[in-house]
């Protein structure tokens, strides 16, 4: 495998648009990537495969913890993010769709991989396929996983439906393929004013490319948006294959 493997992606318009100012703003996709790895048993691994690098809050987390690896593989549908990630002879990057049937067909060379994900498979638009592809990867899995719980609050004022997972709905499909344990973690942010607030929503990525609500609306909700935080959900999953 070279170091940078291609496949086109085919959903990229949330990260890619806002890469250049990602780490600025996701504050808590990078405590969730921590907790994560805080959740590793071993302190060296033949394989790591993280799905959904980003720019690298896993592996910089890894870095930290002192947790080694003979090989790193960093999957990401956008090409922006993965030009972000830290690079290195033993870390190999793929840009791929992983909702596609052969998304992780070159990834599963190594039986004793360890598969890692963190705040990506809430936007897998067909979260079964994927799995049952993901499952064949490695003998143990950690995923943390956004759900519905997102934005609660907001979503309700709009009148609108979260577009990803609910836990339920997450849990229900990860046991089709995985044996796992759940932890439900909830978050909040807190702004000093409404304009921060919006800012945040458009910069950080975390609409995942969904534009359900236009500029001017999300103005007025916000205005009456009742809350000085918003609210986030995540799914922390520990696995090994049935």
């Amino acid at each position: 495998m070279s170091n940078k493997v291609k496949k086109q992606p085919s959903a990229v318009k949330g990260f890619s648009r806002f890469a250049h100012t990602y780490d600025q703003y996701n504050m808590i996709q990078a405590e969730v990537a921590e907790a994560l790895v805080s959740r590793l048993k071993q302190s060296h691994y033949s394989t790591i495969i993280d799905i959904g690098c980003g720019s690298g809050a896993v592996i910089k987390n890894l870095k930290k913890r002192a947790i080694s690896f003979d090989k790193f593989i960093a999957v990401d549908l956008s090409e922006e993010m993965l030009s972000l990630h830290p690079s290195a002879a033993n870390i190999y990057q793929c840009c791929i769709d992983f909702s596609t049937h052969d998304a992780f067909d070159a990834l599963c060379g190594d039986k004793e991989a360890l598969v890692l994900s963190s705040s990506a498979l809430q936007w897998s638009k067909d979260l079964d396929l994927t799995l049952s592809r993901l499952v064949k990867c490695g003998k143990k899995a950690y995923f943390a996983i956004f759900t519905s719980g997102t934005f609660k609050t907001l979503h309700q004022c709009a009148g609108i439906i979260s577009p990803i997972y609910s836990d339920e709905a997450l849990k229900k499909v990860i046991s089709r393929h995985y044996e796992a344990t759940f932890m439900l973690q909830s978050y909040q942010l807190t702004f000093p004013n409404t304009k921060e607030m919006l800012r945040y929503i458009q910069k950080s990525g975390v609409s995942g490319g969904e534009r359900q609500l236009g500029f001017k609306e999300m103005k007025r909700l916000m205005e009456e948006y009742p809350l000085d935080y918003l609210e986030f959900e995540v799914l922390f999953v520990e696995a090994k294959p049935l």
